[in-house]
């Protein structure tokens, strides 16, 4: 099993440095917020922390390729680093404590006779530094939270294998609506026992922490997910789209235990 510690120790001097960034202009009344061409909002925030990434990758790992949510897609090959810079954008130009620098390494594995490779997540790190947390994972050694490679605890998911026990976290309720796929939200949340709108990383890293049992989100790009994807699966989770392939790649994404994961896509999937 390939030993990814150095890439890890990157990732997690990559997030210090993004951390500095971030929490520099955090609640800042001089704030500079702009409008992408998809109606999100964007900060020099996102800006100058992905610059800032993406110049200490180009040095430490030159023949890697680069994708971060703000400057696309440098370089080609079988290693790309994959950059949110803040995930929570909306919670950070509000003031609100929920947000995340998401980095994740993804490698090329290569296919059986004839098929095509696949791209998987084999490092992740989620720093939030408002919250004053940091979770991470590597592939095949188990996923932690703390706030150094020294000072760790190791991530479990729960245990809990009945959906009428279940804690559910959800985003916002329009992304579900547009898709046709609220009255199954709505019915899951009737079925299990607690629901909460935590919405962006958070309610990936509690399903990792065993806090969540299951989550869900309905619209989302493969910077919102690498990270998460790997923490939750080396937590002992499953993590899919919601039609059940596996990673971060269907462009929507629900993360679980591994007991309630078939009866959360069930729910998540009808359509009526």
């Amino acid at each position: 099993m390939a030993d990814y510690h150095d890439d890890l120790r990157l990732a997690h001097v990559l997030a210090d440095a993004a951390d500095a960034t971030t929490m520099e202009r955090f609640k800042a009344l001089d704030l500079k917020v702009e409008t992408k061409p998809d109606l999100t909002p964007v900060t020099e925030a996102d800006k100058a922390a992905e610059e800032l990434i993406r110049s200490q990758l180009q040095r430490a790992r030159p023949r890697d390729a680069i994708l971060g949510e703000e400057y696309g897609l440098r370089g080609t090959g079988p290693r790309r680093w994959v950059v949110d810079p803040i995930d929570g954008t909306k919670n950070y130009v509000r003031g609100v404590p929920v947000w995340a620098t998401l980095i994740s390494l993804m490698e090329l594995f290569p296919g059986r006779e004839g098929e095509q490779g696949t791209w998987h997540p084999v490092v992740g790190v989620v720093s939030a530094p408002a919250l004053s947390r940091r979770w991470w994972a590597a592939y095949g050694h188990g996923a932690f939270t703390g706030r150094s490679l020294t000072s760790a605890s190791r991530l479990r998911v729960s245990g809990v294998r009945r959906m009428a026990d279940a804690s559910f976290a959800y985003s916002s309720l329009t992304g579900w609506e547009e898709q046709g796929r609220l009255n199954g939200l709505l019915d899951l949340s009737r079925a299990v026992w607690r629901t909460r709108g935590y919405g962006d990383f958070w309610p990936y890293m509690m399903v990792a922490e065993g806090s969540v049992d299951i989550c869900a989100e309905p619209e989302l790009s493969l910077w919102d997910m690498a990270a998460n994807a790997i923490v939750v699966t080396e937590a002992g989770g499953t993590f899919t789209g919601l039609d059940g392939r596996p990673g971060p790649h269907s462009g929507n994404a629900a993360a679980s235990n591994g007991m309630l994961h078939d009866e959360l896509l069930s729910y998540l999937n009808q359509r009526y």
